[in-house]
This record gives structure tokens, sequence and C-alpha cells, in this order.
């Protein structure tokens, strides 16, 4: 029989709340839904690297979504750009990283995207992650399936891209 002692089971919503607030440094928490849950089985082992997205997935697309035409993966996936970044450099790391994962690779450009705004650049582990308009592009790990724009408007600093690459607020 497993038995957890009260501060144990107390700390799981503070553990919640440290690692979304990595991404976001000055800004409040995201409630609690959107919060990425703890690991339940956590390592003292890195992750290794992620790998390059296959050309497939670097395609990148405009597709409608319930916030308008948005900037989506050849999967469809939803992808995002941080608003505390800068033009082609990431200043999401750490447990962010885990929550936002990048698009890593050179991305070509599918239906409606505009290919003079698509770009690349080196993260500082040294992988290529994909750019729109200057931003870096990740997904968010609650979005499951196309369509999905659950990470819309996280702490007022995760938004979706527009044709013109600019962030979708509203």
């Amino acid at each position: 029989m497993v038995t957890r002692s009260r501060p144990a089971v107390t700390m799981l919503p503070a553990l919640a709340l440290v690692l979304l607030s990595a991404c976001t440094a000055a800004t409040p928490a995201a409630p609690s839904s959107s919060a990425p849950a703890p690991s339940a089985s956590a390592s003292s082992v890195p992750a290794p690297a992620p790998s390059e997205a296959d050309a497939a997935t670097l395609t990148l697309a405009m597709a409608d979504s319930s916030l308008g035409t948005i900037l989506v993966d050849g999967k469809g996936m939803t992808l995002y750009l941080f608003t505390k970044d800068t033009p082609n450099t990431s200043n999401c790391t750490g447990q962010c990283l885990a929550a936002w994962p990048p698009l890593l690779g050179k991305p070509t450009a599918g239906k409606g995207v505009d290919a003079a705004k698509l770009g690349s650049f080196t993260r500082a582990d040294g992988s290529t992650q994909a750019s729109y308009n200057g931003w870096p592009l990740y997904y968010w790990e609650q979005d499951s399936k196309p369509g999905d724009v659950t990470g819309q408007d996280v702490n007022k600093v995760w938004y979706v891209l527009n044709r013109d690459g600019t962030a979708v607020k509203g």
C-alpha cells in the first residue's frame, strides 16, 4: 500500500505553478487548467535533445481556426509565438521548453504562407529552430489534435500567429 504524506499532496499545486512560471517570469500564473501536469515519474536523467521535425511537418500552412486564419505545421498543429522572445532568439529555456516544445528544423512554405517570412536560427543548444517573421515557433503541450488552440493567451505571453507573422490577440 502506498501512503502519501500531507505535505507531499499539498505541494503538487505549488509544483505545477513553478513549472508554468518558468515560461513567464514576471507574469501571473495561468489558471490551473492550463498549467503543465507534473511528471508522474520524475528522473534525474536529462531528457534527450529534441530531434528535428520531418519535411512534411516543416511545411507550414495557414489554416482556419476559432481564432481566424492561423499558422500551423504540416500536420495541422497550431504554432505559437512567445512575446518575451526577440527576433530569431528564443528566451524559452528549461521547464518552459517542456510545456512549449520548439519546432525544430528549417521550414518551407505551404498553403497560404508568406515564404519571405520563413526563417530559422541556431538555439543555444545547437539545434535549429524554425521562425516566422522573426518569431521563434513553438507548440503547446496541451494541444492534442489539429485545430486545438488551447495555448492561446496563456499568461498573456503566448499567441497564435496570423499570415503577417504577428500575434493574434483577442
